[in-house]
């Protein structure tokens, strides 16, 4: 279980939360066709550093990584579904970004991610993102004290099954605080009243990547970061870190 947070590092993690969704929203503004996926990294770099933050991903290395993360925003592009390196691969009208991005501030951490399109969209990517938006906001909405993880599961895969997508295998959310992931896992799929309860003081981030054809697995990109759909189906990532509070769940992650 990840450690209870007090009144005031609450506060503190919603202050580095605005900041992680004030690089977001900037990222989204940018974003155009032609415009690179490294030219979005800086943006997102500068909205860190004029707010004295510093990036959660850049230079993270867990064990199951070959390398270091190499910037400061996940950039995943269509059948890309999490973890995308920024690379110089300039948008197309029509993709389907999805932009996760973390930052420190004052040794707190705020964690988030958005999905939307560049140009034109197809309707099917509107109605991929416009359901991996629902599915966050179910899951935010079982984060109540006395429920349990399975409940914040149960509430994301059933709108997920329910439409048809699948849902990223072996992945989930997870507890945030003075590291990015702490426990606990919080599952995107689930059976209600199983695992953990939930208590007040509690911040975890709830982060549901739904699939295009309702298929769970994935490959790793050569880069060892890269998480792709096998088939070249379509994905979609939306995350907020929240508070469990006696008065409801409490978004931190926005601007």
């Amino acid at each position: 279980m990840g450690r209870i947070k007090t009144a005031s590092e609450i506060s503190a993690l919603r202050e580095a939360g605005r900041v992680v969704a004030r690089a977001l929203e900037a990222v989204r503004s940018q974003a155009g066709v032609g415009v690179t996926l490294k030219e979005l990294d800086a943006v997102a770099a500068d909205v860190f550093a004029a707010a004295g933050a510093v990036p959660a991903f850049l230079n993270y290395h867990p064990k199951w990584a070959p390398t270091p993360y190499p910037g400061v925003i996940c950039a995943s592009v269509n059948d890309a579904i999490v973890h995308g390196i920024p690379t110089n691969y300039r948008l197309a009208d029509g993709d389907l970004v999805s932009i996760d991005a973390g930052a420190f501030l004052d040794g707190w951490c705020g964690d988030s991610a958005i999905s939307f399109t560049v140009g034109t969209a197809r309707p099917e990517d509107a109605a991929l993102i416009e359901a991996t938006d629902a599915a966050l906001a179910r899951g935010i909405s079982a984060a109540k004290v006395g429920n349990t993880l399975g409940d914040i599961g149960h509430a994301v895969g059933k709108l997920a099954r329910r439409a048809g997508y699948g849902i990223l295998a072996d992945h989930g959310g997870h507890g945030v605080g003075r590291a990015m992931h702490e426990d606990p896992h919080v599952p995107n799929d689930g059976r209600p009243g199983r695992g953990m309860k939930l208590a007040e003081g509690l911040v975890i981030a709830i982060e549901p990547m739904l699939i295009l054809g309702g298929k769970d697995d994935y490959r790793h990109d050569p880069d060892g970061w890269t998480l792709r759909t096998p088939k070249g189906k379509r994905a979609a990532h939306s995350e907020h870190t929240i508070a469990v509070t006696a008065d409801g769940p409490v978004i931190l992650t926005l601007p």
